[in-house]
This record gives C-alpha cells, structure tokens and sequence, in this order.
C-alpha cells in the first residue's frame, strides 16, 4: 500500500510540468466555437475522478468518462493525438 501512495504521489507530483506543457501547445492548436468548447469542457471536467483513477493506478484503472474525453481531445486537437493517455489524463487533472 505504501509503494502505491508513493507511486501516486509522485505521478501528481509531476503532473504540472506535463500539463503546462500540453497546455501550451493545446493553446496554440487554435480555438473552437464557444459552444462546441463549453460542451467539450464539460466532458473533459467530468473525466476528473477517472483521470485521477487512471494517474494513480498507473494505467490500470480506465473509466468510461475518462475513455470519453480522450476520445473528444484527440477528435478536436492534433496536438492530443500525439499525447500518450497518461499525458492527457494528468492534463484533465491539472484543467
């Protein structure tokens, strides 16, 4: 159990630097309609639980939402389709 936590932390621990840097890119990709970004938004931000399930289970853990959003991110950006899942999920934690 221990080793888990500590494999946990440091992931979350790392999470920043790997979203900022999709982030940058993600905000040079371009911008959508304000509509289609707010419905995007909303599956991204309801991925939460399981992107934090994925991170800390290293992998493992893949919920239907999470499966969701990265599905949408890699449809609506070129620069997620070239980002591994756990770069994406750690990038929802860090939204």
């Amino acid at each position: 159990m221990t080793k888990s936590f500590l494999i946990a932390a440091l992931l979350l621990a790392a999470t920043p630097a790997v979203a900022s840097s999709f982030g940058s890119s993600a905000s040079s990709a371009g911008s959508a309609t304000s509509a289609s970004t707010s419905g995007d938004d909303k599956v991204v931000l309801q991925a939460r639980a399981d992107a934090a399930s994925f991170v800390a289970s290293d992998g493992r853990i893949r919920g239907a939402r999470l499966e969701a959003a990265l599905r949408l991110l890699r449809e609506r950006r070129a620069d997620a389709r070239a980002a591994s899942d756990m770069q994406l999920a750690q990038a929802i934690l860090a939204r």
